[in-house]
């Protein structure tokens, strides 16, 4: 049994109606434009939805435990509002002022964010600099009482919303591909643009863009962190990132696999239900066992990570083996709608592309496997048993 809370039921059951009645609704009218409306992020802003965490100095709950943003994505996959990327702004992009800002950033910041009327993004990718950060081009330069910022960044989520950016850059002049320095770049600032809302084959309601940077002046006091100290930064909070994508892959999955079940019980073949047949009732019971197995070792790592106590390997191994779950039940999902399942008006089509990108983003599964493997074959490798 799921351990939550009298009072996270009682959060999840106003979510859920939240969620039904703002959100829900428009998103047909969302991928259409290719971009949630900033309306949304300031209506659960208002209701207390948005961002739970910070302390209720600046507006949020002041109860740092993962349940509730757990809660948040699940319900978020439930109502088929997945490409509302409101986690990356709350927990994903925000926590980096609880982790590595200062007093007077979380004054600056926190209150819009948690309001919603500031929406966050983090800029690290680029052409040639995806997995393996250590390759970024962005560069800023120490100008003594601020940064100057050049370069360009890639398939931000959030990037034509955002007011507030997370630029991750090498350190000009310093000799060391390792040496970064996390900056907060505004809207307005003079340099600071954005390209066209990239075109994606899935999350169509997700706005994706290209920022560029040219000789952007970042203030001193925009400086998140420690200068040189920025690829720690980014690494510190790749578990919990992890973390927040299984639990989507497996909401998602459940959500993929209701939908399947409740269209093999209505479809009519050679005479009798889909659902009567045997190869239904196999490949459907196998998935069923699978959701329910990531399931519980999701719950198990939202719990470690509540103590404080989840790592990168088992963050990676969720995260690996969540994304392939969840595609297999959207592949088998398509499969057994036939051609119906090919057809933008069946929810299960949209799921279906949707997911192609968890085996991506947050770390390909390839890097999920060499993550593992190199600490299977560690000295300090040590089964969960013992």
């Amino acid at each position: 049994m799921r351990n939550f809370t009298e009072e996270q039921h009682m959060f999840r059951d106003a979510y859920r109606r939240f969620l039904a009645d703002e959100v829900a609704p428009h998103m047909d009218r969302f991928r259409e434009a290719g971009i949630v409306d900033r309306e949304i992020f300031k209506k659960a802003g208002d209701m207390g939805f948005l961002m739970v965490w910070p302390d209720e100095k600046y507006g949020g709950m002041g109860d740092a435990d993962f349940r509730y943003e757990q809660i948040i994505i699940e319900e978020t996959a439930r109502a088929g509002c997945g490409e509302w990327y409101n986690t990356l702004h709350s927990r994903l992009v925000g926590t980096y002022f609880k982790n590595i800002g200062n007093d007077e950033q979380r004054a600056r910041f926190l209150p819009k964010c948690v309001s919603g009327e500031t929406i966050l993004a983090v800029a690290m990718t680029e052409p040639g600099a995806g997995s393996d950060l250590s390759g970024m081009k962005t560069t800023a330069k120490d100008m003594g009482d601020h940064w100057l910022l050049n370069g360009s960044k890639t398939f931000i989520s959030n990037g034509i919303n955002a007011d507030v950016v997370i630029v991750a850059a090498k350190i000009a002049g310093v000799d060391d591909r390792h040496s970064m320095v996390l900056l907060i770049a505004e809207r307005g600032m003079e340099g600071f643009e954005r390209g066209q809302n990239l075109d994606k084959i899935g999350l169509h309601a997700q706005d994706t863009a290209e920022l560029f940077f040219n000789n952007v002046k970042i203030p001193k006091e925009n400086q998140l962190g420690t200068a040189g100290k920025g690829f720690i930064h980014l690494m510190e909070g790749l578990a919990e990132e992890r973390l927040i994508a299984m639990v989507g892959y497996a909401a998602t999955a459940r959500r993929a696999f209701d939908v399947t079940r409740d269209y093999v019980m209505e479809r009519d073949v050679f005479g009798k239900k889909l659902s009567d047949m045997q190869n239904t009732q196999f490949k459907m019971a196998e998935m069923d066992a699978k959701i329910d197995m990531l399931q519980v070792y999701v719950d198990h790592c939202v719990a470690i990570h509540n103590q404080g106590g989840l790592t990168a390997n088992m963050a990676a191994k969720g995260k690996m083996l969540g994304s392939e779950i969840e595609w297999e039940m959207a592949d088998l999902g398509l499969q057994l709608h036939g051609g119906s399942g090919y057809m933008k008006e069946y929810e299960i089509s949209r799921i279906f592309t949707d997911a192609r990108m968890s085996r991506i983003y947050a770390g390909s599964s390839e890097i999920m496997r060499y993550i593992v493997g190199r600490d299977v074959f560690s000295q300090k490798y040590k089964s969960i048993l013992e």
